[in-house]
């Protein structure tokens, strides 16, 4: 409860952050700091508010809802990104949250619940079920990324016409438009999956009980449609900054992209994960760590795909190799993992390591 009181106290930046842009002028900066800070309980406040009014929906479309919802305040911050045209930074965040998921959060769960309980049991089908879905959501994603050459023309194996360049940016777009919307069937299916495979489990009084709503539907509306005011607010202000606070700090676009945006959109739902591996509850924990990462990848990927269609620049599904090698490891590493059934906390630490190594490449990889 302490925890979620300080996380909630974090809403005072909001209306700082406003007055440092309007009224003050602060540089960018602080006003990208204090956005950031803003946005973090506002995203858990989102997060609140779907888990309340899930349970006034039922079952199917609850989980709909909190599946849908579950990385809103990323969407909103990328969307906003979309429009300013930063592209790149937007390809950042999609990696940069896959594999916060996979290797930071996973990796602090597994090390602090390892550090309490020992070593900890969990449910290997469904985390290799999982862990499966990520390499396959890995592949998907790196398709386009593997044959963007041969597409446009570009590649001396292929001997073609090469195409103009209204073609070749035509070709690029169908595919990746193409991939989106496999990506989202698959995420709906695993979602359908997901249901009927629920309805077939007993569930307990007790998790029943635990899981009891809190608020009448009307406060969850209220403070579900206030939250994502204040998210678009925030993320437009974020947004506006990023610019500026990275040439001032030192920092490339894509380091904020890959690291501290979906930090920015995540650490509330990256906290709940850590707290529930601290109480023994490995299973929730993987699969918030596996499901927000695949969420990303399945859903909010093709999402903004589609949506960069109402703007000038379009968003392609097509990664750099730094990027892609990233991915693979974290993929590969974390389904390695997910395979025996137990964790401990060296394999947590294990994962932390690659992340604060991949975190260090990128910070010294140049734009």
């Amino acid at each position: 409860m302490s925890q979620l009181l300080s996380i909630h106290g974090l809403l005072i930046f909001l209306p700082i952050a406003l007055l440092g842009k309007y009224v003050l002028k602060l540089d960018d900066v602080p006003i990208f700091v204090l956005a950031a800070l803003a946005i973090i309980p506002l995203a858990k406040l989102i997060g609140e508010a779907t888990e309340e009014l899930a349970h006034y929906l039922g079952e199917t479309w609850g989980g709909l809802l909190n599946a849908t919802l579950g990385n809103a305040a990323e969407l909103i911050i990328t969307i906003f990104a979309l429009q300013a045209g930063k592209v790149e930074l937007v390809r950042a965040s999609i990696v940069g949250s896959i594999l916060g998921n996979l290797l930071l959060v996973m990796g602090f769960s597994m090390l602090v619940g390892g550090l309490k309980n020992g070593v900890q049991k969990f449910n290997r089908n469904e985390a290799s079920m999982n862990a499966t879905m990520v390499v396959l959501a890995f592949m998907a994603m790196a398709v386009p990324s593997f044959f963007d050459r041969a597409v446009i023309g570009k590649d001396p194996l292929i001997v073609d016409i090469a195409p103009s360049a209204a073609d070749a940016h035509g070709r690029e777009l169908f595919f990746t438009e193409g991939i989106a919307l496999v990506l989202i069937v698959l995420y709906a299916l695993s979602i359908l999956y997901t249901f009927t495979s629920k309805k077939l489990a007993p569930v307990s009084h007790e998790a029943v009980a635990e899981h009891q709503a809190q608020w009448s539907k009307q406060k969850a509306l209220i403070i579900l449609g206030l939250a994502t005011l204040g998210i678009v607010l925030m993320s437009e202000t974020l947004v506006g900054a990023v610019e500026g606070a990275t040439h001032q700090l030192g920092l490339s676009e894509f380091f904020v992209g890959i690291i501290i945006v979906p930090l920015i959109g995540n650490v509330a739902e990256h906290l709940v994960a850590v707290q529930v591996a601290f109480k023994n509850k490995m299973d929730l924990s993987l699969a918030i760590s596996f499901g927000s990462g695949l969420q990303i990848a399945l859903f909010v990927a093709p999402v903004l795909v589609f949506a960069s269609l109402l703007f000038d620049d379009q968003l392609l599904l097509v990664f750099n190799p730094y990027e892609l090698i990233s991915l693979a490891v974290a993929s590969f590493i974390a389904a390695s993992v997910a395979q025996d059934g137990e964790s401990n906390w060296l394999e947590g630490v294990q994962l932390l390591a690659l992340y604060v190594i991949i975190g260090l490449a990128f910070f010294v990889l140049p734009n």
